[in-house]
């Protein structure tokens, strides 16, 4: 058997829906259409996608009235941060940010408006396995703050070190400054942080109890667990985590990115 190409068939009932969401998210284009059905491809190795109208008559009896559930359709891309950054802008709707597997796989949903789970998925493997004789590849990368690398809010100024948008593919790290009597909202990230006081304090309350870190001390704030910031007086950190952390508030399910992190 040789196969020449790929194609997914997907009963849904909006057709016109999921294929604009292809078509302006993930770059697909008609190849042919009438009404109830649609075919959209991509010039590269994206599997080609054919949409069916629910009831369509083209199908089985039997298969009409089913619609595409319990599946992902599953794309493989590079340089995966700066596509969910895209699409996130874009505004289109990711239902699972960016994340980890430990066995190096890192990836992220949407869900268009059918119901069709599409997964963006990149390898760090593919990373990792770089050929250590590459100059380039195995260069180090200096990078020097800039005024589009700082990030102001109303209780801290963050200016962003080590991103995967500047060169790293594992870490992100930032500096911190708070004015005395600066308080932070309460909040968790979804990754483990590193946070080394440089000058001042400052008072962390996380897990029902509160720390006063000095500088030259070192905290580390777990995953997930809700903390609060307070600068008794001016203070300035360092913060280094994995790059896919984001931030969760109490009360709501929304996560934010950490632009600085990013």
């Amino acid at each position: 058997m040789n196969v020449s190409s790929s194609t997914l068939s997907l009963t849904i009932a909006d057709v016109d829906a999921s294929r604009a969401f292809l078509c302006t998210h993930l770059g697909y284009e008609v190849a042919m259409a009438d009404d109830g059905f649609v075919s959209l491809t991509r010039a590269d190795a994206a599997v080609d996608v054919v949409l069916l109208r629910r009831g369509t008559d083209v199908l089985p009896a039997e298969q009409r009235d089913q619609r595409a559930a319990g599946l992902i359709l599953a794309l493989t891309v590079t340089d995966i941060a700066a596509e969910e950054a895209r699409l996130r802008a874009a505004g289109a709707p990711i239902t699972m940010p960016l994340r980890e597997e430990p066995w190096g796989e890192r990836l992220f949903q949407m869900t268009d408006p059918n119901g069709v789970v599409v997964q963006l998925v990149a390898w760090a493997a593919a990373t990792d396995a770089a050929d250590p004789t590459d100059d380039e590849s195995a260069a180090a990368i200096v990078i020097t703050p800039a005024p589009d690398h700082v990030t102001v809010s109303p209780n801290a100024t963050m200016t962003g070190l080590a991103a995967p948008s500047r060169g790293s593919t594992e870490l992100s790290t930032w500096t911190v400054t708070m004015d005395a009597g600066a308080t932070g909202p309460e909040h968790s990230i979804s990754r483990e942080q590193v946070w080394t006081v440089t000058a001042g304090a400052l008072e962390v309350t996380c897990g029902g109890r509160t720390e006063k870190v000095t500088a030259g001390q070192t905290l580390i704030l777990p995953a997930g667990r809700l903390r609060r910031i307070h600068a008794p007086e001016r203070a300035e950190a360092h913060v280094s985590m994995r790059s896919d952390g984001v931030a969760s508030v109490p009360g709501t399910e929304d996560t934010r990115e950490l632009p600085w992190a990013r």
